[in-house]
């Protein structure tokens, strides 16, 4: 078994966004938030039951502590150092606790909480290890994320699937910058899409992204190229998406349009609010933006040249 690192930030409720964003910056394998501060209007909507357990009851509802995890080959130091010094520059209040944990562990009790999920109109995402779902005639993503981000349960990750529903075409190219589990991409195949390509720095993420791919009977359509941004991209697509971060973004839209045909559909998310102003602005130096979609404090912009 491996020992992870597992790194605790404890936030008030009102910096959780702000500190869950910086916590993504830190790691790629997607980050876990424990939110209390809604618990029994939660619990209503989403199990329609009143009765919630009592250690639940217990929960600080003024904090939310953000989880990441660091690999055996990664120096947690660094993260907390990383962490604390982004966490200071912003005013965010914090507490940074550090414990080890099993790999098995961390990978097999989270799932018990990821059920199948619809998204949009025509997706639903499917947990591999749930076998009793009803695909309500949506298009099904059988999905194993492994360590890879891309689950659908993070807002950018629904918006940019939300956004492909509506501007993937039958016989479309698609090209997915910073893939992780390749979600998006297996999704633009099954709604259409002829071809696709994935990249991303990770290796686990395009490992990942393959496996999905064989998984869901794209593999054939799918090319997974590991390396960053664009670096190990060919030829041209119609649609582009990029659900990273806003930095990466800004620096990504300098020279993505050789990528793209004059009408070609440009999809941006993992922005955060507080960002869009900036992003705009530099998309705007060479696109036309025909879209912003927004939702919890996240952005996610379609541009076209």
């Amino acid at each position: 078994m491996i020992e992870w690192t597992e790194i605790k930030i404890k936030v008030p409720n009102r910096y959780l966004e702000a500190a869950g964003d910086i916590a993504q910056m830190a790691v790629p394998y997607g980050i876990y938030i424990e939110d209390y501060s809604a618990l029994e209007q939660e619990v209503e909507e989403i199990a329609h039951i009143d009765l919630i357990d009592e250690d639940l009851l217990k929960k600080d509802r003024t904090k939310g502590i953000v989880h990441i995890y660091i690999n055996p080959d990664e120096s947690p130091q660094e993260a907390v150092a990383f962490l604390s010094e982004r966490y200071t520059s912003e005013g965010i209040e914090h507490e940074i606790e550090l414990a080890s944990c099993i790999e098995e562990d961390w990978l097999n009790n989270w799932k018990k909480y990821f059920n199948p999920i619809p998204i949009g109109e025509k997706l639903l995402i499917r947990p591999t290890w749930r076998d009793e779902y009803d695909p309500q005639g949506r298009a099904v993503i059988n999905l194993d994320p492994g360590l890879a981000f891309g689950t659908g349960t993070h807002e950018t990750t629904r918006l940019v699937l939300q956004t492909i529903e509506k501007y993937v075409k039958p016989g479309d190219t698609f090209l997915d910058i910073g893939c992780g589990s390749g979600i998006l991409a297996i999704a633009a195949l099954l709604l259409g899409a002829k071809s696709a390509v994935g990249v991303d720095i990770d290796e686990t993420a395009v490992k990942t992204a393959r496996e999905n791919a064989e998984l869901n009977n794209v593999s054939d359509r799918f090319e997974v190229l590991c390396g960053d941004l664009t670096d190990k991209v060919h030829g041209k697509y119609n649609v582009v998406a990029a659900n990273i971060v806003a930095d990466a973004i800004i620096s990504l839209s300098r020279d993505v349009d050789k990528f793209m045909h004059k009408d070609s559909v440009y999809i941006m998310s993992g922005i955060i609010d507080t960002r869009s102003a900036e992003v705009e602005k530099a998309v705007s130096e060479k696109f036309s933006i025909i879209r912003k979609f927004e939702e919890n404090g996240w952005v996610c912009l379609v541009a076209m040249l």
